[in-house]
């Protein structure tokens, strides 16, 4: 969104305006009406088609958004943010080739632009071209050092590459965080010292960083903290009160204690910190403990049949911005692992997917535990009376690396996440328990599997 040049007629250009306020609003079928008016009544109006192709973008419209913006770049060839947003469409629409000839257009008219030099870099970074992307990174944040998209994207690919001691503090430019801070009313905790202090570690957004980086906890005490905190998901917190040197683990919603802390920190931050490298992660497993009685009453569930108890879980959440990469398509997708002898399955699929462990058309016999689970201490008690969990990138491989369980994480090749490393197939951050099965350079689940059948038998 972004606002006109030259303004056309007044009729037109009130509309312009009044979708402008629609789009900021999130009404997107209101500011779509309004465009194609305003374009009824002023056809070459680059804007206006230009917002019209982010609107339909924004409503998966994805072929009317394309043609919108190539209306607007036949009116206006050498605007910036029309190159840039339609390299961005392209972009995500696999079509690399096509986004980074719009990207170099948009940084031809523009060799001053963050946005172009950020985003080509994103899109170099996709492609694994590390090193121009490294330096699109480092030309827009040599236009502009406080320029935080630049950084938090310069963080990812150093951090993935292990290059901790820059990458963490680039992560530090993420922002989410605003929101957290005005409810506690704490002030951040920027690495001073914590003799005598009380420090609560604040929730990141998904369940899987929780689980990666509370192991951090016991460094904390050692650093002289007098009290240590966690706040966290709900389904979480049964399960965190097993971390060693916890002084209180609270949930969302939870009221307060009675007395506040000195600081608060993001657990991502920690690393940062406390000068994590790759060769000194604290991986001292396990961190966490499934309990003793849930353990017992989940093995009565499963004690069913004979041979290796192997996890499965093939999908994570939709939300997640990458979930089409890293989830498997369905259960079938697992189907070379069918009658591998001495083997029984168990299914710890919550959420998407959930149902396909009890249709009669699976590709295997697979128990069904998943819809039994209610939070993550029976999933704890569950990985606990596995040989082995083979899990996508998402919470629960995270909680068999804490639990110190052996856990095999399939990983897709596009946008891989950072925290597994390059090229790897183990994990620094759970020794001994992860093992990495990746997909080939271009991608596909079919190598994988195999792979991992092969590895399984």
């Amino acid at each position: 969104m972004w606002p006109s040049r030259v303004w056309p007629e007044m009729p037109a250009a009130a509309l312009f305006v009044s979708s402008n306020e629609c789009l900021a609003a999130g009404d997107f079928n209101a500011a779509a009406t309004l465009l194609r008016e305003a374009l009824r009544l002023a056809p070459e109006f680059p804007e206006a088609h230009a917002n019209l192709a982010l609107v339909l973008e924004r409503l998966g419209q994805l072929d009317d958004a394309e043609a919108s913006y190539r209306q607007a770049l036949a009116l206006a060839p050498r605007a910036p943010e029309i190159l840039i947003n339609y390299a961005g469409l392209l972009a995500a629409r696999r079509r690399h080739a096509d986004a980074e000839v719009l990207y170099l257009a948009a940084l031809q008219a523009d060799p001053g632009s963050l946005r172009a030099w950020t985003h080509f870099g994103v899109l170099l970074a996709t492609g694994k071209r590390e090193i121009e992307a490294e330096q699109c990174y480092r030309t827009a944040l040599s236009l502009d050092p406080d320029a935080a998209e630049a950084r938090f994207n310069l963080a990812y690919l150093l951090l993935r590459q292990g290059r901790y001691a820059e990458g963490w503090p680039c992560l530090e430019a993420r922002d989410w965080y605003a929101p957290i801070e005005r409810s506690l009313g704490l002030p951040r905790w920027q690495g001073e010292s914590l003799v005598g202090k009380a420090l609560l570690i604040g929730l990141e957004a998904g369940h899987g960083d929780m689980i990666q980086f509370c192991r951090y906890v016991p460094l904390l005490k050692a650093a002289g903290a007098r009290r240590v905190s966690v706040l966290c998901h709900p389904p979480l917190a049964r399960l965190l009160r097993t971390l060693p040197g916890v002084d209180e683990v609270l949930a969302v919603g939870d009221p307060a204690p009675a007395e506040s802390w000195d600081y608060w920190s993001p657990p991502l931050s920690l690393p940062y910190h406390l000068q994590t490298r790759v060769e000194t992660i604290p991986a001292d497993l396990p961190y966490l403990a499934a309990e003793s009685a849930l353990i017992a009453d989940w093995a009565a569930c499963m004690a069913d049949g004979s041979g290796k108890r192997v996890g499965l879980v093939w999908k994570g959440n939709p939300r997640f911005a990458n979930d089409s990469e890293r989830s498997l398509p369905s259960l079938h997708t697992l189907a070379p692992l069918a009658g591998i002898p001495g083997v029984r399955f168990y299914s710890l699929q919550k959420g998407a997917g959930e149902a396909e462990a009890g249709d009669p058309g699976r590709p295997f016999p697979i128990v069904d535990l998943g819809s039994r689970i209610t939070d993550f201490t029976d999933t704890a008690a569950i990985i606990a009376n596995l040989d082995l969990l083979i899990s996508v990138d998402t919470a629960a491989a995270h909680l068999a690396g804490a639990l110190g369980k052996p856990c095999w994480v399939l990983l897709p090749d596009y946008q891989t996440d950072w925290r597994w490393l390059a090229g790897r197939d183990d994990s620094p951050w759970y020794p001994g328990a992860v093992r990495l099965f990746r997909q080939p350079a271009g991608g596909g689940w079919s190598p994988v599997i195999a792979a991992v059948a092969a590895a399984l038998a």
